[in-house]
């Protein structure tokens, strides 16, 4: 994302001109928006010219609006961004008030005003201008017969390959089948691998699998590269990473991040920090309870209390259509940081986002007990039975 233009009031009222520049930049962008904003971009518009004989045609015209934003519709898998609204600014084209719907494109510069700029939309902004946050990682999760192709971005898992082969079992003295369906499904794989993934920008591949589906894959997969002389994949081999996951289904893609080799091979990019803070939130609610809660009720007891050490936020919160609401999200990451807290904000579309957003969305690791509120709690529920 490019930063074009920064007007901001002391009061945090103001717009921003920005250009998306990548396919993730339009995941940044849909969560900048939010409706009430104003929004103002170029546009294609359906136009009815009358001439002076009286016929009436039409032509597609573009223009500039500004609308104020009434929906917001996000493609996660085509990156597409829609925002329909109604026009709000003298147009030659287009009456005041007359609905219209904004594709926002890639390399199309947009510019928006919002009455509040909150501390989380305004370092979405910096995160989404700063190069660094876009260090890629791809994962091939996979299984004898099924395998996913994704791209962990920092802000989502994509799914960009699912490679299905039906794999007879092996039978007594004739493996011939078997074999063959294995080599015509590792060929899949290979061939998705090399139409799905950008090796100039992907610094590490995980290769996952229960078993020895991924050594045997990555034997066959550089054994056929050097018979074909692939360099692609030659010279790439040292971003290959193997390790273990349960199954080939994306959901498996998670425990793969977990393992301690990634871990540290993908320790400066924002999933794998993501994945860590999740692992040790579960950790902390097995072993010690009274230090990890979840809940906004509970997680706001747990701040007066000055005793997040870690936040865990879904960016989905802060999508929240009741301004009231939004507020007291933002308010919680305000205070945590204000208390030397570190805040983690996960994002809905990556597999440990979406595993948040089962806890209802907003957890927490305290620094230290805090037994009182589970006290309540046990209190509460036995008063409900």
């Amino acid at each position: 994302m490019k930063l074009v233009r920064k007007d901001l009031e002391k009061d945090n009222a103001g717009q921003v001109t920005l250009i998306p520049e990548e396919p993730e930049d339009m995941w940044h962008t849909y969560n900048l928006l939010q409706v009430g904003d104003s929004l103002r971009a170029s546009t294609i518009r359906k136009v009815q010219t009358e001439s002076a004989t009286g016929s009436v045609g039409s032509n597609r015209i573009r223009t500039t609006l500004t609308l104020c934003v009434e929906a917001i519709d996000f493609d996660s898998q085509a990156c597409q961004l829609r925002v329909k609204g109604t026009n709000i600014q003298e147009n030659e084209y287009v009456k005041m008030g007359a609905y219209h719907t904004i594709e926002l494109e890639p390399n199309r510069q947009f510019t928006l005003a919002k009455k509040q700029w909150d501390s989380v939309v305004l370092e979405r902004i910096e995160q989404a201008c700063d190069p660094a946050w876009s260090a890629d990682v791809a994962a091939v999760v996979m299984q004898e017969g099924l395998a996913h192709v994704c791209l962990v971005t920092p802000s989502m898992t994509l799914t960009r390959a699912k490679v299905e082969v039906n794999i007879p079992r092996k039978r007594k003295g004739n493996c011939s089948q078997h074999d063959r369906a294995l080599e015509r499904f590792y060929e899949q794989v290979v061939q998705a691998i090399q139409r799905h993934i950008n090796f100039e920008v992907v610094k590490c591949v995980l290769v996952a699998s229960p078993g020895f589906v991924r050594e045997q894959f990555c034997d066959y997969m550089f054994q056929q590269a050097v018979k074909t002389d692939n360099k692609l994949l030659l010279e790439n081999r040292s971003k290959f990473l193997q390790v273990h996951s349960s199954s080939g289904h994306k959901y498996a893609l998670k425990e793969a991040l977990c393992d301690p080799a990634v871990t540290s091979r993908l320790s400066d990019t924002k999933a794998a920090g993501e994945v860590k803070a999740l692992d040790d939130f579960y950790k902390m609610l097995q072993h010690e309870p009274d230090r990890a809660f979840y809940g906004l009720k509970h997680v706001e007891k747990a701040n007066e209390a000055l005793a997040i050490d870690t936040l865990l936020i879904s960016d989905e919160l802060f999508r929240h259509q009741d301004v009231a609401t939004r507020a007291r999200y933002v308010k919680l990451v305000d205070s945590v940081r204000e208390n030397m807290g570190t805040v983690r904000i996960f994002s809905s579309l990556h597999v440990s986002g979406e595993q948040l957003g089962q806890l209802t969305g907003v957890a927490a690791i305290l620094r230290f007990p805090v037994a009182e509120l589970s006290d309540q709690e046990d209190e509460s529920s036995s008063e409900e039975d």
